[in-house]
C-alpha cells in the first residue's frame, strides 16, 4: 500500500474520489436541508411496504428530514477540503452504509449498484488513510496508572460486561421491565467502580 501511495496516478485517482462522493452528497443534502421531497410527487398513497411510502414518511418528519440532509452536507465538506477528508470518509461511512442497506430493502432496481459503488469508495477511502485512522481501534496507549484512573483495564471489561448484559437481557427476556435492566447496568457499575478505585489504590502505592 506505502508504495501505491507514492504514485501520483494513485494520489490523483484519490483525491477525485473524495471530490466525487463528497460532491454526490452535498448535491443530494439541500433539497432535504430546503425541505423539499426526494421525489416529485408524494408517496403517502403508495402502498407501506414501497421506498416511495419511506421517503415521505421521512420527509414528513421534517426535522430529522433535514437532519440528514445537514450530516450529508457536513460529511460531503469534509471529503472536499481534502484537509479533514479523513474525518470525512468517518462521518460518511455510515451514513452511505444506511443508503445501501435501504435501497437493498426495497425494490430499486439497479440503485444498489450505484449506492454500492459508493460504498466500496468509502471503504477504499478509509483504507488508504488506515495508517492514520487504525489508532482509533488497535494501538494500544500506555498510561501510567499511578496517576490514571481512566487508564485501567477494569473499565474495558466493565464494557463488555455491560455490552453482554443489555444483549442478553433484551435478547432472551420478552416481558423485560427497563428498570431491572436499569438496575443491573447501576449494580454492574457501582462493582466497577469500587473495583476501579481498589486497582487505583494499589498501583499507586506499588508504584
Amino acid at each position: 500500500m506505502e508504495k501505491l501511495k507514492n504514485q501520483v496516478w494513485a494520489q490523483i485517482f484519490i483525491i477525485y474520489t473524495r471530490y466525487l462522493i463528497g460532491g454526490t452528497f452535498v448535491f443530494a443534502s439541500l433539497i432535504k436541508i430546503k425541505g423539499y421531497r426526494f421525489t416529485s410527487e408524494s408517496g403517502a398513497e403508495n402502498p407501506i411496504d414501497t421506498a416511495w411510502h419511506f421517503f415521505e414518511t421521512m420527509y414528513q418528519s421534517g426535522l430529522y428530514w433535514k437532519f440528514i440532509g445537514l450530516s450529508q452536507l457536513a460529511a460531503g465538506f469534509l471529503l472536499m477540503t481534502q484537509r479533514y477528508a479523513k474525518l470525512g470518509a468517518m462521518v460518511n461511512l455510515p451514513i452511505i452504509l444506511n443508503i445501501f442497506v435501504i435501497t437493498l430493502s426495497y425494490e430499486f432496481a439497479y440503485t444498489p449498484v450505484v449506492t454500492g459503488l459508493l460504498l466500496s469508495a468509502n471503504l477504499l477511502l478509509l483504507l488508504w488513510d488506515w495508517n492514520e485512522l487504525k489508532i482509533l481501534v488497535n494501538l494500544p496507549i500506555k498510561v501510567d496508572l499511578t496517576t490514571s484512573l481512566a487508564g485501567h483495564r477494569i473499565w474495558e471489561i466493565t464494557g463488555l460486561i455491560l455490552f453482554s448484559f443489555t444483549f442478553l437481557y433484551r435478547l432472551f427476556v420478552n416481558q423485560y421491565t427497563i428498570l431491572h435492566w436499569f438496575s443491573g447496568c447501576i449494580a454492574i457499575g457501582i462493582a466497577a467502580l469500587f473495583v476501579g478505585l481498589y486497582l487505583n489504590r494499589k498501583a499507586k502505592k506499588t508504584g
